[in-house]
């Protein structure tokens, strides 16, 4: 049996593998591997009741990475392989390939940043410097996984989430302050367009109470009186829906009063020239 395990499969020089290496390299791989599950069940299941999910997500997804080098390394020393040799032998290489690496290389830093950070967190909502909202599904070493309103898995690099201007909804005030902007045509009765704005915005379920929405004139538009309704709600992810129920409402508020919600015009006078033929 002795002879079997010491068995030179590969002798290259002063390196030598054996069954017996491979046999210890499997059963350190296979012991990581049920380490980390077990390590998952305690954090996310356990752990998380008594604590915030969020924080215990972030430090178990930290953990497993740290789990995977020493494991990676010792299983690399159990097969006979030289790191400080192999780390000194590869700088070469690593230097040339540095120029090519350099955006991977910020996106793992990014991603080392925002676990330790946690200013974006897994179920987060986040706009984007591309007014994307989505929730934050999953924060890996180098990428991070987002889900849009429309139902869209995005990757997004980790960079793009520490470099760019993102708007964390969550992190924000429970109840955020949005608007719907509409124009009236001029000569429209401006006190009760106030109050029907306030109305439509009193019977929607989902805007708070308290604060109470209220109703600024924006601006004398060229063609119309520019109001805008503001309010608080809670429901950042879903606010596009709220706007459109407002604008419904609005519309139909409108119609009823006989208020008249105008389009752009322009009128256009031809200027006849001294000698020119009619």
């Amino acid at each position: 049996m002795k002879s079997i395990l010491g068995y030179h499969l590969i002798e290259v020089g002063k390196y030598i593998l054996t069954p017996y290496q491979i046999i210890l390299a499997i059963i350190i791989i296979a012991a990581t591997l049920i380490f980390l599950r077990g390590l998952k069940k305690i954090f996310l299941y356990r752990l998380a009741k008594k604590h915030d999910k969020k924080t215990i997500a972030t430090i178990f997804i930290l953990t497993k990475y740290l789990v995977w080098v020493i494991s990676i390394v010792t299983t690399l020393e159990v097969i006979g392989v030289n790191i400080n040799y192999l780390i000194a032998s590869s700088a070469a290489l690593l230097v040339g390939m540095g120029l090519g690496i350099q955006q991977i290389f910020n996106d793992i830093v990014s991603g080392i940043f925002l676990l330790f950070e946690g200013n974006v967190r897994v179920g987060d909502v986040v706009q984007m410097s591309d007014d994307t909202v989505a929730t934050v599904k999953e924060i890996k070493l180098r990428t991070s996984k987002v889900l849009t309103r429309d139902g869209v898995i995005i990757i997004v690099p980790n960079s793009k989430l520490l470099s760019e201007n993102v708007i964390n909804w969550t992190s924000i005030d429970e109840k955020t302050r949005f608007y719907v902007e509409v124009g009236v045509a001029y000569g429209s009765n401006v006190e009760k367009v106030t109050n029907i704005l306030l109305k439509v915005a009193g019977e929607h379920t989902k805007i708070a109470s308290k604060p109470k929405p209220f109703v600024r004139f924006h601006d004398f538009g060229d063609s119309a009186l520019i109001f805008r309704i503001y309010f608080w709600t809670n429901e950042t992810f879903t606010v596009r829906n709220i706007k459109s129920d407002l604008r419904y409402s609005i519309y139909k508020y409108f119609e009823d009063a006989g208020i008249q919600i105008p389009f752009p015009q322009q009128d256009i006078y031809i200027k006849q020239f001294p000698g020119a033929k009619s």
